[in-house]
Order: C-alpha cells, then structure tokens, then sequence
C-alpha cells in the first residue's frame, strides 16, 4: 500500500511527498524513505451486499435481484460444460465446476445475489441414501424408504465429512464476488426431502409420503427429525464456509393441507431456524414453497427473514397477510421472460411497486425454464437494477 494511498484513510496524517509510492504489501508500518514512520490505520469493512442491506430493513436504493436457477441451462456457457460434463453430480460436486458454474451469471448479469450451483439432495449419499439424478428422468433414490427400519438405517448429516466441495467452493464464491454480492447457499426442507426418498423421485400425486403419514405417523416423524437435524448442521456449515444467506427450499410442503403440514413441515421448518438463530443469528433465512398461497401465514410462522412468494400469489396481497416486518422475495412468473422486452419491463415495475419500498428481493416466483432467451434474461437484469425507489 502506498503512503498517498494510507492517507486517504485519514485526514490527520502526514505523509512525506517522497513517500508516495511504494509497494502494496499488508504490514502494519510503513518505512518511508526520509525515515519517518506512518501508522497505517485498520482498513473499514466493507460495506455489506445490498441483498442483505435490504432483508434487515436497511435503507436502499432500489431492491436487490437474483433468479432461481440463474445458474443453469439456458446459458450457452453452461450448455458447453454439460457437454463435457454430462452427469449433473459430477457437475455439482466438483469444485472447479461448481465455481465456474455458478460464477456464469455473475460474470454476465452481475446479479445481487449468487447462488452456489448443487442441487437439495446433494447431502443424501452422506446419510446412506444412494441416488443418482439422470437426464430426462430427474431424481431417483435407489431405495427408497418404507419402514422404520429403513429410517434406522438413515444417518445423520456431516457436511464437513461428505461434502467438503459445497464448502471449499462456497470460500471461493466469497472470496471472487468480494461482498460486490451476496453468496448465497441452500438447502431442501425436511418434508420435501422426505418426499423424494419415500416416493422413490418426483412425484405427481404423493401417494406414498402421503401413506406412510396417515398410516405410520410415527415412522414419518422420525425420518423428518433427522432431516432437520441434518439440514440444521448443513445451513450452519454453509454459513461457516462463506454463504451469507441461505434459502429453505420446501417445494413440496403446499402437497399438504394447512392442518398436515401444521404437523409434517412446520415444526421442523421452525426447529431448524430456530438452532440455526441460536448460533447464527445474523444469517437471514429465506423459504420459499411453489404454491404455497394457502399457506403464507403459515410460511411465517416459522421465523425465517424472508418468504419467497410464487407467480400465483399477488406481491401486493401477499405483503398484506404477511405484514411488513417479515422481508419478501419474488415474484415475476417465469414465463415472462418468453415475452417481449417491453412487457418484461412492465411486469417487472408492476412486481416492485406493489412489494413496495424496501424489504424485498426481486426474484422470479420459480426457477427460470429451459429454453429461456438469455438476451430476456440480460433484460431483466438491466431493468431491474436500473429502478430507483
């Protein structure tokens, strides 16, 4: 670091003018040449991303935007790698990918938030669950879950055993956006967790979590137990290694009525936030479930900073019911981004202004669909970072 370049830390020293360059090394004295010694002061933080600015309520300029799935296959970039690379694991539990990966719409869009590229069931293997996610098929759990004995047979989660590549590769993340952004980790929730590895994979009706919940109350509750234990120490884990806001997928808890999901998914939505708090108290907590309308108050109730709303819900009205103390994110229906650039455009003020100034993340109500022109993509972003409240 330079002498000139220390003084504009402070106006009260002096630097001698022979001084005024030398070479930028970190050390707490710098030897000038006249023999004079300046105390280099202690550099300020650096200010905090505006994601983050804007979840705690902070006064900002305009609200901060990312997309889900902002990182995948409508990028030619990513497409150029699944070539090289066709298996979605190997593409999320390499570091070097996942960095690259999730690095794509950063380097083009400059996003407010960038997500680490890996998929909600990247813990399973380490809980003796095989799975393998396959191109057409999606997700299939080799064997699938039945009977409290094959709950005994699940183990807990440890991140730092059985996925030390989410973590080296959220510290990259950190280190190469440099608080320019937020990094942003996730997890799945323990329901929709649960539902894949007893259905076996996707599914359209839950025939089978939704059996084993009203015929073998107890088994279900004991798999969701050790889901929330395990995602609770995956969120902390993320957390330590660099994410700085981590998002709760629970994408199939609105398959439940309002009083099952009372029993199934909120006592461990909120027993997760809740030790995730007592140790973490400053990572905000964002949860989002597609479809969730009839359950919003309830998506409250857990205590996370931050609701993710889908395209079926109106921002304006979903504001209401959540009340202002807890931050929103969303919710642009995906298929906008099919749509010309002016009606992109509309949509995107018409979003803004019905969440209102300040506590809310300008996000898509889902992840953005294949085949999405990425050009409508770099039009959102332009349009979007361009608002001012």
């Amino acid at each position: 670091m330079s002498c000139s370049s220390v003084s504009s830390f402070t106006t009260s020293l002096f630097v001698p003018s022979k001084c005024s360059s030398l070479p930028n090394q970190k050390r707490r004295l710098i030897q000038c040449s006249l023999g004079g010694t300046v105390v280099e002061p202690k550099a300020t933080a650096a200010s905090e991303p505006l994601l983050l600015n804007a979840v705690r309520g902070q006064d900002v300029e305009r609200p901060p935007v990312w997309l889900m799935r902002q990182a995948g296959r409508y990028m030619k970039s990513y497409q150029i790698i699944c070539e090289k690379y066709p298996s979605f694991r190997e593409r999320s539990e390499n570091v070097d990918l996942v960095v690259e990966i999730s690095l794509q719409p950063w380097n083009v869009f400059q996003p407010d938030g960038v997500i680490l590229f890996s998929d909600i069931l990247t813990p399973l293997s380490g809980m003796n669950i095989p799975f393998d996610i396959v191109k057409g098929k999606g997700p299939i759990i080799f064997d699938p879950i039945a009977t409290a004995g094959d709950v005994d047979q699940v183990r807990e989660f440890s991140p730092e055993e059985s996925v030390p590549y989410v973590g080296e590769a959220l510290t990259i993340l950190q280190k190469e956006v440099d608080n320019k952004a937020a990094v942003l980790g996730f997890v799945g929730a323990p329901f929709t967790l649960a539902s894949y590895v007893v259905e076996g994979g996707s599914s359209k009706n839950f025939t089978k979590i939704k059996r084993l919940a009203f015929s073998q109350p107890k088994v279900l509750h004991s798999l969701l137990q050790k889901f929330a234990t395990s995602m609770t120490k995956y969120i902390r884990y993320q957390a330590d290694n660099g994410a700085q806001a981590v998002q709760i997928f629970d994408s199939w808890a609105t398959e439940l009525s309002p009083v099952d999901f009372e029993e199934f998914s909120l006592p461990y939505l909120k027993q997760i936030v809740d030790a995730v708090k007592q140790t973490h108290p400053d990572l905000p907590l964002i949860l989002y479930a597609s479809g969730s309308g009839g359950l919003l108050e309830r998506l409250a109730l857990t205590g996370v900073d931050v609701v993710s709303l889908d395209w079926t819900v109106d921002m304006a009205e979903g504001r209401r019911r959540l009340g202002h103390d807890i931050a929103v994110q969303g919710n642009v229906d995906p298929g906008v981004l099919f749509g010309s650039k002016e009606f992109i455009t509309n949509r995107i003020h018409d979003t803004v202004t019905k969440a209102g100034k300040g506590k809310h993340i300008l996000n898509l109500g889902h992840g953005i669909k294949v085949g999405t022109p990425e050009e409508n993509v770099a039009h959102f972003f332009e349009v979007a970072k361009a608002i001012r409240y």
